[in-house]
């Protein structure tokens, strides 16, 4: 797979690359040089496959030869350990529960995801964590990696401003996940983070990553869910979907 940055489009990288590295120059996302195409009678087979063989399938098809197969399913296995229903509200408007994760969010499934693909990417060598959540992503970032060896995490979050909830769930662990509680909003803890990936000495010397949506590998597991929702309907309701979701939880 190989991606360019949005900013600098000369600088391009693999898949690996990208999840490690989390941002380009500049500060720059990545973004997949091409995206895989399906055929219908490809989308009508994955439909009919279990939740954690079709995200593989997709997931594959974005990675490549960078993991082997059977290596990237038990991967997505490990981080799709629990499911999302699609819940019927109505006889034709039903709703994807993305709330069964341990943090009860829908950032569980990038963050799961990115802890998994970190970990087989990194292998034994020391990883730094840092973050900036008003909530969700610092509870799934923390559960995510907690206990996992040579992965520091680092979460700042804006003191007084979540809920006393999240905070336990990320505050409580302990271990290698590492919690800052800052004087300011949330643009205040992740300008302390842009600032800190701005220093190229400080980044090689922490092997500093971030774990919010820049990084590829969470934006690519939420595209698996879309499909759980489609497959969970009636044959016959599948070409008139319409989804409706916050345009905000396409970016975060």
């Amino acid at each position: 797979m190989k991606l360019y940055n949005l900013k600098d489009h000369n600088e391009q990288v693999s898949f690996a690359q990208a999840v490690t590295q989390g941002l380009g120059k500049q500060q720059g996302l990545f973004f997949p040089h091409d995206l895989p195409e399906f055929e219908l009678t490809e989308i009508d087979a994955m439909l009919e496959m279990d939740f954690v063989s079709r995200s593989s399938k997709i997931l594959s098809a974005f990675i490549g030869d960078e993991i082997p197969q059977e290596i990237l399913e038990e991967r997505v296995r490990a981080a799709f350990a629990f499911p999302a229903p699609v819940n019927m509200v109505e006889p034709d408007v039903g709703c994807l529960e993305l709330f069964h994760g341990p943090t009860l969010a829908f950032k569980d499934f990038g963050g799961r995801f990115m802890a998994q693909m970190l970990t087989h990417i990194s292998g034994d060598k020391p990883v730094t964590i840092l973050t900036a959540t008003s909530g969700d992503t610092g509870a799934a970032v923390a559960h995510a990696f907690y206990g996992i060896e040579n992965v520091r995490v680092v979460i700042l979050y804006p003191r007084g401003k979540i809920s006393p909830l999240q905070e336990k769930l990320f505050c409580t662990l302990g271990g290698n996940i590492e919690t800052v509680a800052i004087d300011g909003d949330f643009d205040a803890c992740q300008a302390l983070v842009k600032q800190a990936f701005d220093d190229e000495e400080l980044k090689a010397a922490l092997g500093l990553n971030s774990a919010n949506s820049i990084n590829i590998s969470r934006l690519l597991a939420q595209i698996c869910y879309y499909f759980e929702a489609v497959a969970q309907l009636p044959q016959e309701a599948r070409n008139q979907l319409v989804v409706s979701v916050r345009a905000v939880t396409l970016v975060t």
